[in-house]
């Protein structure tokens, strides 16, 4: 037998083309674990959930206007009272951890509208509310939230400023 002794380049060649080749494998079969584990959504499903269960909240919205109305409230306070309604509503089913289930199901349909707006405030501070009322509650209930409002708030303010300029100008 003839052995051939091999360089040190040709050594770190071999090593490298098989680093390559077991990366490459690595990465292969991290493509299939993650095919395997991504959940597939049907996207028509999807969004007839979320139609379905939107309309459904704008109907009982309405429902409670309507009622407003009809006990003889104004446009103005029957429309106040609704969001309010419909906002407790939110709140009590957030507090019994019903309304998560909802989400879960209805997905943007329950998100969108007044409803999830009073959820992602009162579900961080159910979260954290054996933290204490300032670190738990305090800190904590905007959390979700506090981005939306301060984009509102800011976005109003400049609308605003914007809107007083061009009066000043006499444009409007």
């Amino acid at each position: 037998m003839v052995y051939v002794e091999k360089g040190p380049v040709q050594k770190v060649s071999l090593e490298r083309s098989m680093d390559r080749k077991m990366n490459e494998e690595k990465k292969q079969q991290y493509q299939e674990y993650v095919k395997e584990v991504t959940p597939t959504h049907n996207v028509f499903l999807q969004m007839t959930k979320a139609f379905v269960s939107g309309g459904i909240i704008c109907v009982i919205g309405q429902c409670i206007l309507n009622y407003g109305s009809s006990l003889g409230l104004d446009q103005q306070t029957a429309g106040s009272w609704c969001s309010l309604i419909l906002v407790l509503i939110s709140v009590l089913l957030t507090g019994f951890n019903i309304y998560p289930k909802i989400t879960k199901w209805a997905g943007a349909g329950s998100l969108v509208p007044i409803t999830g707006f009073a959820n992602s405030v009162a579900a961080p501070a159910i979260e954290f509310k054996k933290e204490g009322q300032v670190f738990g509650i305090g800190c904590k209930i905007f959390t979700i939230a506090g981005p939306v409002i301060l984009y509102g708030i800011f976005v109003s303010w400049v609308l605003g400023l914007g809107y007083w300029i061009v009066g000043r100008l006499g444009i409007f």
